[in-house]
């Protein structure tokens, strides 16, 4: 069993910066993949970005790409998201997850089926 606890979330304006912070216990193990969700009222739960805890490559959805940075702190057990250059079609609730299996290495991440355990959610607002 696995334990996520996100932070970072806020109300931001337009071109504006935040990092959410997902901490995971008791621990990640090496094969784990974290990831990033995030869901807006009325709309479906979408991928934003993922990274596989070993080798730490990353992947994004096009939207967040050039914008949005995953990456994780092994001392930690901690991944993030940097969000830069915030839009207000940003705003949603924010989900870490994690897969605990090790899939082999050409399956995508960006399924959410495949993540096991999730965090609470935390909001993020950006305003025009």
């Amino acid at each position: 069993q696995v334990q996520l606890v996100e932070s970072g979330g806020g109300l931001v304006q337009a071109g504006g910066s935040l990092r959410l912070s997902c901490a995971a216990s008791p621990r990640t193990f090496r094969s784990y993949v974290m990831g990033w969700f995030r869901q807006a009222p009325g709309k479906e739960r979408e991928f934003v970005a993922a990274i596989r805890w070993s080798a730490g490559s990353t992947s994004y959805a096009d939207s967040v790409k050039g914008r949005f940075t995953i990456s994780r702190d092994n001392a930690k057990n901690t991944v993030y998201l940097q969000m830069n250059s915030l839009r207000p079609e940003d705003t949603a609730v924010y989900y870490c997850a994690a897969d605990p299996f090790n899939r082999p290495l050409s399956r995508s991440t960006t399924h959410m089926g495949d993540y096991a355990y999730w965090g609470q959610g935390t909001q993020v607002t950006v305003s025009s």
